[in-house]
This record gives C-alpha cells, structure tokens and sequence, in this order.
C-alpha cells in the first residue's frame, strides 16, 4: 500500500494544502505526516478540523522515520510552480527511495536534476497535470449521450467542488447507483485515478478532453458527475471554467459557496448569487435546458448556529436544497439529487 508524506511548506491550511487535505480527508490510512515546519508539532486535527493525529513535522528528514513510499505536493501556489524549499525538501525524499506525486503546472519530468536524481535512485516521478497525447478535438458526441452528466460549479476557486463531486458519488454509489466521478484537477485524479488536468491543456482542447472521458464511461452508466474548476465570475480562471461547462454540456449543475466569502480570491467582488447562478445556466441555453440541483455550502469556518442560518437563508432565496454535505453528512439532499435524476 502507498504510504504519503504530503509536503505543504507555509502552505498547510484548510484552503491552500488542496491535494493534501484531500488525502488526509479521504484516505488518513495511507498519509503519515505533513511537512510544514510552520506547523511543526501539531496534529492534523488542530489545523483542519479533521486528519486525526497526523503529525506535522519540519521536513522530510523527519517524516523519513514513518517508512514513506511517495511524497505527495499537497499545495497549489499561483502559477503552479515550486519553490527552493520545496525542491530541496523534493530532492530529499528521492534520495531516500520516495516515489514523488506532483500536480505543479512546472512537471517533475521537465527538471533535468531532479530526473537524473531519480534514474540514480530508481524512483517515479509522476505528474498530475500532464495532460495526454494527443490532445482530443471535440465531436459533439454529447448530442447522442444516453446518460446524465451533473457538474459541479461555484462562485468561486476553492469553494468545495471536488469534494462536492466525491461525495456525491460516494453517496449515490452506496446506494447501489452506478455513477462515475471524472477528476478535473490534480487532486480528484489522483483520487479516482482518472480524469484530464483540465486547466493544463491547450484551450482549442479542452471541450474535446472532458467529452473523451465522457465517451469512455460504460454504456450502463447512470449518471457521470464531473469535478468543476474555478469560476465563471473568476477572472483568473473562468476560461477553464467554461471550456469544461461546455465540455460536458451537463443535464444538471450543483453551486458551491463560502458564506464568508465576499471577495474571490483574484481580489474582485462575488456577484448576487442568484444572477451568477443564472449566468452559468445562460451560458447552457444555446444547447440545452440545465437545471440546479442543489447549493453545497462551505461552512468551515462558522459555528453550528451561523452554518444553519446562512443554510435557511440562502435555500429560501434561492429555493433550492441546500447544505454543507461534510458537516451535516445530510441524507435528505442526496434524496433531493436522486429523487431529481432517477425518477
């Protein structure tokens, strides 16, 4: 079994350490520790609120007594790229004989020092967002699809979509439904281990990338539910978010959204939420009828009063189910998603 140290220098939070949270979150069996020596000495369950007693440690050379097979990059800065400390910390676990996981926009593979440390140490260097060869063009081949594809979308970057996603699934799976997650980023691939790095490919190939992983799922699919990227309103970010709206052309769309958020993280306003919810369907309109299931809320940081409030007042406004699917593990809004999808 793969055994994870995460590296997230500076980084290991509830927002920034994106891939690492995931794994902590949904595979704590298999992650020995963090490297932040920012946060060195405390426990996972101190910083996120999940994780348990994953300890925090100042470097690999501490994580190196736990038996590590991987070291996973949990972060994901701004441009995608490492830094020195990072490297130095990278270069340390291949040493040691440690595969290592990266979802940087800057690939292992491209790293001429790092590669040959790796041949000399027989270790894997393996790249997340390296997207596949050669890239697919879109057919329209969704025209003909004979299942549904829920996405899911929000009002900004880290906002709960992939969490969202796998949730959902995970849900609808144990109730005997055969539904398939397709990852769209880094940590939802490594994940499910599938999908595209959509924001790593060539933007003439992005529609044709999702419809190809589409297009791959069994005949007897019930429904594919496909990991959102960033935002429409996300001026950093939009285009991909919207090369993987029409890329999937979905039946039906679920919002994300942090109550506390007033502005996105590429520092501008978010729009009234239910003008930016209906821009997303807008943007459907020319192909076909798209409906909301569903507001998934990020509540992390309000206490159990708040969360229900902004709960109750935003499914007023918008009349729509709404809930914080990890906190409340609610079961009433996966019947609303099923009872919507599988009458």
């Amino acid at each position: 079994m793969s055994r994870y140290v995460i590296l997230a220098i500076g980084s290991f939070d509830y927002l920034e350490n994106k891939t690492g949270n995931m794994l902590i979150r949904y595979q704590p069996d298999k992650v020995l520790a963090v490297i932040d020596p920012y946060k060195a000495g405390k426990v996972a369950e101190e910083v996120l609120g999940w994780g348990g007693d994953i300890p925090c440690v100042k470097s690999f050379m501490d994580a190196k007594k736990y038996s590590p097979t991987h070291l996973v990059v949990g972060n994901a800065p701004l441009g995608g790229v490492l830094d020195k400390r990072s490297k130095s910390e990278i270069h340390d676990a291949i040493q040691n004989g440690c595969d290592i996981i990266s979802g940087m926009h800057s690939f292992l593979n491209d790293d001429p020092e790092l590669v040959n440390g790796a041949i000399k140490h027989n270790v894997n260097l393996i790249d997340l967002r390296k997207p596949g060869h050669p890239p697919k063009f879109p057919k329209g081949s969704w025209k003909k699809r004979t299942f549904p594809v829920l996405l899911i979308v929000g009002s900004d970057c880290d906002t709960g979509k992939m969490t969202t996603a796998w949730e959902i699934t995970q849900a609808l799976k144990a109730r005997k439904k055969n539904v398939h997650f397709i990852g769209t980023g880094q940590t939802g691939i490594l994940l499910s281990e599938s999908g595209v790095p959509i924001d790593a490919v060539i933007s003439d190939f992005m529609v044709g990338e999702v419809e190809h992983c589409l297009d791959q799922l069994p005949k007897n699919t019930d429904l594919a539910i496909v990991e959102g990227q960033g935002s429409i309103n996300n001026m950093h970010y939009s285009g991909v978010t919207l090369g993987l709206l029409h890329g999937c052309m979905p039946d039906y769309l679920i919002f994300t959204h942090e109550p506390i958020r007033k502005m996105d993280v590429a520092g501008h306003p978010i729009p009234d939420l239910l003008q930016l919810m209906d821009l997303y369907l807008d943007l459907m309109r020319p192909f076909k009828k798209t409906k909301y299931l569903g507001v998934s809320l990020l509540t992390l940081k309000l206490n159990e009063n708040e969360a229900k409030k902004a709960k109750q007042t935003l499914s007023k406004k918008l009349e729509l189910p709404v809930s914080d699917i990890i906190r409340w593990k609610d079961e009433r809004f996966i019947d609303d998603i099923q009872n919507s999808i599988f009458k």
